[in-house]
């Protein structure tokens, strides 16, 4: 879906000029049949960042974790050996759902149903009189689903085939990751959230500083300032499919003394794990497709939005810590800087859906990007570039049938 002619021009820096100026369409952001596109030439052939390697701690350890718009459930273990490997939640008999959990612990898994019973590895282990089938059990091993980490997260890959492993899929990202506090950790705060928008337009909100002013004129000061009113990135980085911007922070930002004692700790506590150091501090990086990790040390944070339907999605926000609570100091410093992310985040959701509620009455055929929202663009053009292909190897294929 290209985009329209260019109203007007406007300057971009020569390595970015390649993103265009002209408006996008706005169809993409609501249309149920866009979205089932998105299914089959995203969500079902990408990388999706799904765990973070903290949450399966030793052998036996498993997770459960749902991708809606895949229509898929995945079980992810923790093998004997150390291995970690994912399937599909789904017993080889007759498709019922294997584990109902969403964590814990066991190195057999049963299906309700039928009893047919599964080792950590997917291996059918027992199935009352298997006999009168007329297979081999070596045949009825749970469904394997592509799994790998980088920096401490662990992703899948839907595809049965993936074209490209995790490291070549994610490129110079994979080494700059592994140095931020998230590849360290061995805990998080985590809180989720359902909202009635997009997942490209809810992500959206969260890669451009042109509204800061406006939605938090007194929690977002951190991030702008009569220096730099609408608290623009410094500087902007695209690889492949994936993103990155530079914040910029307000030298002269005046908190609260509750702030700043918040603030102190915070940093107090990420000089100590050793986050202090990180080179990456104000780095954002943006995973295609629904990623983002801020590496500051001192709110290692990442969010995933994960898309539900055509209007709805789920934001999972986490911050990442090494080790527990071992003193007051500590946990008020991990609950004030959950408490603030949470905080900001709320000033954004009524907005979000606002727009959600505009684009769907059909008002709008295209939406306009300005120069310093080019993150929301080149996400836009980087899933649209994956549906059209997608919807040629589908007519192709539907030809020759």
């Amino acid at each position: 879906m290209a985009e329209s002619p260019a109203t007007q021009h406007i300057e971009l820096d020569e390595d970015h000029a390649h993103l265009g100026t002209g408006p996008i369409p706005a169809g993409p952001y609501y249309q149920p049949e866009y979205f089932d596109l998105e299914r089959e030439a995203i969500f079902r052939r990408t990388w999706l960042q799904i765990a973070h390697i903290s949450e399966l701690p030793e052998p036996g350890s498993f997770i459960v974790r749902p991708v809606e718009i895949a229509r898929a459930s995945i079980l992810i273990t923790r093998g004997r050996d150390g291995e970690i490997r994912a399937f599909h939640n789904v017993c080889t008999h007759r498709g019922t759902q294997l584990v109902s959990d969403d964590s814990g612990k066991r190195s057999l898994f049963s299906c309700p149903y039928h009893m047919w019973t599964f080792s950590d590895d997917g291996e059918l282990r027992s199935a009352p009189d298997f006999e009168r089938f007329y297979v081999d059990k070596s045949q009825c091993s749970l469904s394997k689903v592509a799994v790998d980490v980088c920096a401490g997260l662990v992703f899948i890959n839907l595809d049965s085939s993936p074209e490209q492993s995790l490291r070549e899929y994610l490129g110079p990202f994979a080494e700059e990751l592994e140095q931020l506090p998230v590849a360290r950790a061995t805990t998080f705060s985590e809180y989720t959230y359902e909202i009635e928008g997009n997942w490209k337009l809810t992500y959206d909100n969260f890669q451009e500083n042109y509204h800061l002013r406006f939605i938090h004129p007194r929690s977002g000061e951190a991030a702008n300032g009569p220096q730099n009113p609408f608290g623009y990135p410094i500087r902007y980085g695209f690889h492949g499919p994936h993103r990155t911007q530079t914040i910029w922070s307000n030298p002269d930002a005046r908190p609260k003394p509750f702030q700043t004692f918040g603030f102190m700790k915070g940093a107090e506590f990420a000089i100590k794990d050793g986050f202090g150091a990180s080179a990456q501090g104000k780095e954002y990086y943006a995973i295609f497709p629904n990623l983002f990790i801020l590496g500051s040390p001192m709110t290692p944070f990442s969010q995933s939005v994960v898309p539900i339907s055509a209007n709805r999605s789920r934001g999972i926000i986490r911050m990442y810590w090494i080790g527990e609570d071992d003193c007051a100091s500590r946990r008020f410093a991990r609950e004030y800087a959950m408490a603030t992310a949470r905080d900001i985040h709320s000033e954004d959701r009524a907005v979000i859906q606002a727009g959600q509620r505009g684009l769907e009455s059909g008002a709008l055929s295209h939406i306009h990007f300005q120069s310093q929202e080019i993150l929301c663009r080149h996400l836009f053009q980087e899933v649209d570039k994956r549906v059209e292909a997608y919807r040629a190897e589908r007519d192709a294929a539907r030809a020759k049938a």
